[in-house]
């Protein structure tokens, strides 16, 4: 399998001891300048409603997406019909859109964990560095079955 958007990264033994120790990554954006994805499986230690400027919404899971810009929220997710503005990653997975439609429909319970991972951060590689981690052996490209991504 090639490296594209839609794509999973699953680490190997030989990052063990990293920050990506039993990781499962979404290449979310893959293009001649490197690639942009979100460790999909390592739940966060803070819930939506936690961070001050959404405390008055409900409890929802965040995720740590990787350790880069852990100022920023970002999201993917299954719903266009209710998030507008999301660019689509393949197997029916959008990147962002307008996020306080994302909010008011996780708030109405309309946009479940089902449908929708927002993480805190995101993991990077510049034009080559991906490449290079998967040829030695420290990822294996996969694919998944995507709605089991998102239970």
């Amino acid at each position: 399998m090639t490296l594209q958007n839609g794509v999973f990264l699953k680490s190997t033994s030989l990052l063990n001891d990293t920050v990506f120790e039993h990781s499962i990554i979404l290449i979310a954006e893959y293009n001649s300048k490197g690639a942009l994805g979100f460790v999909i499986n390592k739940p966060y230690n803070r819930s939506l409603n936690e961070l001050e400027e959404f405390k008055h919404s409900i409890s929802f899971p965040l995720y740590e997406g990787g350790p880069v810009d852990h100022q920023h929220l970002y999201f993917v997710h299954m719903r266009p019909d209710l998030v507008e503005e999301g660019t689509a990653i393949g197997n029916g997975l959008y990147l962002g859109g307008n996020f306080q439609q994302a909010v008011d429909a996780i708030n109405n319970h309309t946009l479940t964990p089902q449908h929708i991972k927002i993480f805190v951060g995101y993991s990077g590689w510049d034009t080559g560095e991906l490449e290079a981690e998967i040829e030695e052996g420290s990822w294996l490209v996969t694919s998944a079955v995507i709605p089991d991504v998102f239970k």
